[in-house]
């Protein structure tokens, strides 16, 4: 009898949990489930997405669980995400109330999960270990791969090279001294050394912007009497130059040259300058010396007679104020340089090795490859640059000619050779001298070579050092599309908005807008791309995609229409792209693309 009834104890419970579970099996199938996104976004390199569940009421009871198994099916394969359960203990309203979890799930994304769907099942237990499991159900279908038309773009700095082709001064100094009060120049010094080099320069005529002439006067009493002493003093230099000017058959040409005339009165600067340099008084007297001159609340003239009051006068007197009385000419003439034409032509045979590098200096020759386009020429002149100066700067801009040359080879061996041979070159630039160019370009060459930690690490780490303009506004191009592709919308931006004006990054600082739903501005700047490559038929196709977020059919129309125009390859990116899913069956759309 105990058998008969343990059995039927055994019978009803196995009755009440299948009863339980079946009924939780048949009210699952009015879950409700919400994706968001869907379709599924790719951003950076995961796919992320929030999953919230609602179960109907009276599903879950006391000592029941139900658990969603959550994966991600496409093709043959299937990636498991996670669960999503609900406890019934912990749910004590269930039977009034609909039950629902939120849970955000992510996955790493492989190229072959474009066409998938994110799958659910459904598992019903008890406490006593017995369970149930629901149909597999799809509640999202694929992933949007919108991020991935992110355009790579890889700048080349070049190092400055130091060369100025502006006109450059050079000041040519001549000096005549004068006899105590007096301002008539002695035949003794237009016949010294000096009178005759400057004779011998006017004689040339060289090419003179200015002559500037500048009288002085000693500070004892003698030279103050006559407050115009320096001034006449400077002027008699100025007529002296204009009559040897007559001499030599200026003519006309003396009328163009711009005299400045300066006399320096009751001033302690030159002074204290020959003071400095004197030899013949110790250093406790030029204290003292110097303590007068630099005191405040007496005069030019008192302070001179205070000095008279010192040991040192004497020599004062002896061998400073005869240099104060003088009239300084300093004119200044354009310095002689080759032509860009010059340059050119002598650096080219430089870099075929048929004339020594030493016909030009360092700054020419680094300048002279600029003046080439191409790029073996410049190759060859970098070279030379190398083994004349061995600078940073050499070594980093024969490193961004090989990158250059990297970019443009279609033979992927020859194109890794060409981009280890600029590591190298731009090793040697950033150890010779930290900088920007060959730190920039380091980055850019490891990107190249598919080592994108390395090369994002030597990008941010050259945008903090100090680099010319234009190569600080091509490298945020670079940084920029660098943090689109790691799903930093916000940081592109704003790097985007400081980089140069090219239609790669007004496409790219669109589509960074677009993938943070900013809609209108990336309009705008699609619109930018459009204006800097009016055949840029993705640029047409992201603002058809930027439509359809916008839900705005005629913008989707027009531009895709546009699109395949340019490029008939995107009829088949439509045709599989979600971002179109509202408008694949639309006629007008259709039309759009025959």
């Amino acid at each position: 009898m105990r058998k008969i009834l343990y059995s039927l104890a055994i019978f009803a419970t196995l009755s009440l949990t299948g009863c339980t579970l079946g009924k939780m099996i048949k009210l699952a199938k009015n879950q409700q489930m919400t994706v968001t996104p869907n379709p599924l976004e790719l951003h950076g390199d995961s796919v992320r997405f929030e999953m919230s569940a609602l179960l109907p009421v009276k599903m879950l009871k006391k000592n029941t669980t139900y658990t969603l198994l959550t994966s991600y099916k496409y093709g043959e394969k299937s990636a498991s995400l996670g669960e999503v359960k609900f406890n019934g203990n912990d749910l004590p309203n269930a039977a009034s109330e609909q039950p629902r979890v939120s849970n955000k799930f992510a996955f790493a994304y492989a190229e072959d999960m474009k066409r998938g769907n994110v799958e659910i099942e459904g598992v019903a237990a008890i406490s006593n270990g017995k369970s149930k499991k629901t149909p597999t159900m799809q509640v999202a279908t694929g992933v949007i791969t919108t991020s991935r038309l992110v355009r790579d773009v890889y700048y080349v700095s070049y190092a400055p090279t130091g060369y100025d082709g502006r006109e450059e001064l050079v000041p040519t100094n001549v000096e005549f001294f004068f006899e105590q009060g007096k301002a008539n120049l002695r035949a003794s010094e237009s016949k010294s050394a000096r009178g005759k080099f400057l004779d011998a320069f006017i004689a040339k005529k060289n090419v003179t912007r200015s002559i500037t002439i500048l009288g002085t006067h000693s500070p004892e009493g003698s030279e103050l009497i006559n407050t115009n002493l320096s001034g006449d003093r400077a002027k008699v230099i100025q007529d002296y130059y204009k009559a040897r000017m007559k001499k030599f058959d200026y003519k006309k040409q003396a009328d163009s040259f711009n005299f400045i005339i300066k006399p320096v009165v009751q001033d302690w600067t030159l002074f204290l300058a020959l003071l400095e340099a004197n030899t013949s008084i110790d250093q406790s007297q030029k204290d003292k010396i110097k303590n007068i001159v630099n005191g405040s609340g007496a005069s030019f003239v008192e302070k001179e007679k205070q000095l008279k009051a010192l040991p040192s006068y004497n020599a004062i007197f002896k061998s400073i104020y005869p240099v104060l009385r003088t009239a300084r000419t300093e004119i200044l003439t354009p310095k002689v340089k080759k032509t860009e034409a010059e340059i050119s032509t002598i650096a080219k045979n430089v870099g075929s090795g048929s004339v020594s590098a030493d016909s030009l200096n360092n700054e020419e020759l680094l300048h002279a490859a600029t003046l080439t386009p191409d790029l073996s020429e410049r190759e060859g002149i970098y070279k030379a640059a190398v083994k004349k100066a061995d600078s940073y700067q050499a070594h980093n801009n024969l490193g961004a000619v090989y990158l250059e040359q990297a970019m443009k080879s279609t033979d992927n061996t020859a194109k890794m050779r060409l981009v280890d041979l600029a590591i190298t070159h731009l090793e040697t630039s950033a150890k010779k001298q930290s900088n920007a160019e060959a730190t920039n370009n380091l980055g850019v060459a490891y990107l190249m070579k598919g080592e994108n930690q390395k090369g994002i690490d030597r990008i941010t780490e050259g945008l903090t050092l100090t680099s010319a303009g234009e190569n600080q506004k091509g490298v945020n191009g670079v940084k920029g599309a660098l943090e689109i592709k790691r799903g930093s919308y916000d940081a592109a931006i704003a790097t985007l908005s400081a980089a140069r004006q090219s239609a790669d990054n007004s496409f790219n600082k669109g589509l960074a807008y677009l993938l943070k739903k900013d809609f209108q501005n990336a309009e705008t700047s699609l619109n930018e791309a459009i204006e800097q490559n009016s055949s840029d038929a993705k640029a047409y196709y992201v603002k058809a995609v930027n439509g359809a977020r916008m839900n705005n059919k005629s913008t989707v129309i027009t531009n895709l229409a546009k699109a395949v125009s340019l490029d008939s390859n995107l009829k088949a990116w439509f045709t599989e792209d979600l971002e179109f899913a509202n408008f694949k069956d639309d006629a007008e759309v259709r039309d759009a693309l025959k």
